[in-house]
């Protein structure tokens, strides 16, 4: 059984969230500590499109098969005045071609210290459905990630 790597890396994108809404992390292409071996993250888009980062479509990993996915997140906010912190995967985020479809969505508290989670989910996956993570928090202000990592596994 082969299986194709995506491993998405972003070291703080410098944009704040602001409070409420979920946000679509975006990922430079190529890069510093990035794997993408299968072609899951080019600007050059499978549907045609072309994109830079940051743009939206820089959050997107388009599966390279059809197959069993093991979707991972590595979180780290910035500190703040948070009562809760949220995060998802969802099934073409910007709905390109059908209409969103949230998965794996966790709600939590934040933790004492430094604000770093970490989630695994896995899902069926397509080639013609982009994956994205997206984040979200309740605080009264703008809040920044300071670090994420987006990652799929397809089992084939």
């Amino acid at each position: 059984m082969a299986v194709l790597v995506c491993s998405l890396y972003v070291h703080g994108d410098g944009r704040p969230i602001d409070p409420g809404g979920y946000r679509l992390v975006r990922f430079p292409y190529g890069g510093e500590e990035s794997y993408d071996r299968h072609g899951m993250h080019e600007g050059r888009q499978p549907d045609g499109a072309r994109s830079e980062y940051p743009d939206e479509r820089s959050g997107l990993i388009w599966p390279a098969a059809d197959g069993w996915g093991d979707l991972v997140a590595n979180i780290h906010w910035e500190a703040g005045g948070y009562t809760e912190l949220r995060d998802r995967f969802v099934r073409d985020p910007l709905g390109l071609g059908r209409h969103p479809d949230s998965t794996g969505t966790d709600h939590r508290p934040p933790s004492p210290g430094m604000q770093c989670f970490t989630k695994v989910h896995s899902v069926f996956v397509h080639r013609d459905t982009p994956l994205g993570l997206k984040v979200a928090h309740n605080d009264d202000v703008p809040r920044r990630l300071i670090h994420a990592q987006f990652k799929l596994a397809i089992h084939v």
